[in-house]
């Protein structure tokens, strides 16, 4: 295996000035707090993530894909590799033309699209399907690739296909067409790997009354203004066991409102950490564990990350 300043010197060789070195991961995550990228491929296009796939090829750099960084918490010694994020090219929605009442249609949509401004022009045509999707505030790569859900939705619920550009691959042009149930689209998980980048979707959808659909995108809206915090988080950190609600378990162990260092559990909703603004990662990991092995010694029940950690050291749960 190579030193790894020899891991990151062959991937630069090939990227040249088109990579950025030390870039801070913070600002581009909903935490707002993590350390830096010791190589930055930011705003990408096709041509960019071929080169990229040229620089892994020489390198073996690992990687990392950040779309809207609602779901990622980066460690405060940053991220030892390449960073990558989607540009306008993979921006774009098309949509079908509305048709009759209960007509099913298609909403086509670039990684890098805001999950939730393609909930609003879904709706704003009439179509439903997607309306539960304004409440998931990533992009919709990353909502493929993690099968986001919510108000009793989820992605694999009307996924058909995805564009997956792999950064291993070594033949055409990187870029294959997969169906959706080739996806491995799990409770919060899919079968991508961390080569892997959505660059486009297409859902379905069915053509409905716009006012009716808006008035659903604003319930969704709602409900969440009034139930979850604002701020620095990244959503729910858990995901909820079978049966039950990681929130409750968490509250029921006398978590809501712990604090540890600039870290805290969310008084409005215990499945929710908030940090300081100027805050540090590492609080917010330390408090995720204390709550995990809390739960887990209260109750017997080992929650399960929703959030997904860079850059941190496995720390395991205590024994029994």
């Amino acid at each position: 295996m190579k030193p790894h300043h020899e891991v990151l010197r062959a991937a630069y060789a090939v990227l040249g000035d088109r990579a950025q070195r030390h870039v801070p991961l913070g600002p581009l995550t909903t935490y707002g707090v993590g350390g830096k990228a010791a190589l930055f491929l930011g705003g990408c296009g096709p041509d960019d993530l071929a080169l990229a796939r040229r620089a892994v090829a020489a390198s073996g750099v690992p990687v990392l894909v950040l779309g809207r960084g609602s779901n990622v918490l980066v460690a405060d010694r940053g991220f030892p590799g390449l960073v990558i994020t989607l540009g306008e090219a993979f921006a774009a929605i098309h949509l079908d033309e509305p048709g009759d009442l209960g007509q099913p249609a298609a909403a086509r949509a670039g990684g890098a699209v805001s999950f939730p401004v393609l909930a609003r022009r879904t709706a704003a045509v009439g179509f439903r399907g997607l309306e539960w999707a304004v409440g998931v505030p990533g992009s919709v790569g990353g909502a493929v690739r993690m099968n986001a859900g919510g108000h009793g939705s989820d992605v694999a619920a009307s996924l058909v296909r995805a564009w997956v550009f792999d950064l291993a691959g070594s033949d055409g042009d990187g870029g294959m067409e997969m169906a959706a149930a080739d996806l491995g689209l799990g409770y919060r998980s899919s079968s991508l790997g961390p080569l892997h980048i959505v660059v486009a979707a297409e859902l379905a959808v069915t053509a409905g009354r716009r006012e009716d659909a808006e008035r659903e995108v604003a319930a969704v809206v709602h409900w969440r203004r009034e139930h979850q915090p604002g701020g620095s988080n990244a959503g729910s950190v858990f995901a909820n066991p079978e049966g039950d609600s990681a929130g409750r378990l968490i509250d029921a162990a006398g978590l809501r409102g712990f604090r540890r260092g600039s870290a805290t559990v969310s008084p409005k909703h215990a499945n929710f950490v908030q940090v300081d603004e100027g805050g540090s990662a590492d609080d917010v990991h330390a408090l995720i564990e204390e709550v995990r092995m809390t739960v887990k010694d209260r109750f017997g029940i080992e929650l399960q990350l929703e959030n997904r950690l860079v850059g941190f050291e496995p720390l395991p749960l205590s024994e029994g």
